[in-house]
């Protein structure tokens, strides 16, 4: 039983340390976050209160 839990857990760390060191840059290349986009908002500029 600890063989398999030590073998389970040496496994999930290899693959978080993959999973971390993969290329995740914002250069659409694969995964990652985006960089949000600026949208203009338009203002009425009219003077009613």
């Amino acid at each position: 039983m600890a063989e398999l839990l030590l073998v389970s857990s040496v496994l999930a760390l290899f693959g978080l340390a993959f999973w971390l060191t993969t290329d995740s840059d914002d250069d659409s290349g694969g995964g990652g976050m985006m960089q949000p986009v600026l949208v203009p908002v338009r203002i009425s500029r009219s003077s009613r209160r």
